[in-house]
């Protein structure tokens, strides 16, 4: 279920990407897997920046390429991840970092125990997107409102929801960059990694309340 990128001997703490995918798709990701690709900038910046903490690095591997409605198959493969680091790791604290459809798996599978917080880019959040398993994690969703593949205004209508059941949620309305983050990358790529290192580097949160765009 992992594509180990870093793997500590013994790891104080874990870092999982997830990449975006379709909304239907029974077939396994491709093996070039443009997807996946996108994601490893953001994993270059942030092996680099938590070099010295011994911290484990991995992309989750999809069994199916889509979402797939009510199978939800790509946050069972997340959660599956899950197991595999607590397996292996021991209960370090986990941050996820998840784009698109991979941001909806992420958010969806934060009820686990070891998940400190959720970093999410032009993440898909429809209305009905559970959040009552959210409270007391951090959830940080960074969009750019011009995106016209997801919805930012869904966005930050789930960060307000997610905020009222006890999670300490804001939106980050970033300037450009679309659904692919391409222009201005480097500012996505540096928020992502500043975000997860204070994620993993800080006490978990007490009751929180949502936040609109900062």
């Amino acid at each position: 279920m992992l594509d180990v990128l870093v793997a500590p001997a013994v790891p104080t703490s874990a870092v999982l990407l997830l990449h975006g995918g379709r909304s239907e798709g029974l077939k396994p990701p491709p093996l070039i897997n443009l997807p996946a690709l996108r994601m490893r900038p953001f994993a270059a910046d942030l092996r680099r920046a938590l070099a010295e903490r011994d911290v484990l690095v991995a992309m989750v591997r999809y069994r199916h390429q889509g979402w797939n409605g009510v199978r939800a198959d790509a946050a069972r493969d997340a959660e599956a991840a899950l197991a595999v680091v607590s397996r292996t790791a021991g209960d370090v604290p986990v941050a996820l970092v998840g784009h698109s459809m991979g941001a909806r798996a992420a958010l969806r599978a934060a009820g686990h125990p070891v998940v400190r917080g959720v970093v999410g880019l032009a993440p898909w959040c429809p209305p009905e997107e559970p959040v009552a398993h959210l409270a007391g994690r951090r959830i940080h969703l960074l969009h750019d409102e011009a995106d016209r593949v997801t919805s930012a205004r869904e966005t930050w209508d789930f960060v307000g929801r997610a905020g009222a059941v006890g999670a300490q949620a804001e939106g980050i309305a970033m300037r450009r960059g679309g659904h692919a983050m391409l222009r201005g990358a480097t500012d996505w790529q540096r928020r992502t990694t500043e975000l997860v290192v204070a994620l993993l580097t800080t006490p978990p949160p007490g009751r929180g309340t949502g936040a609109w765009p900062a």
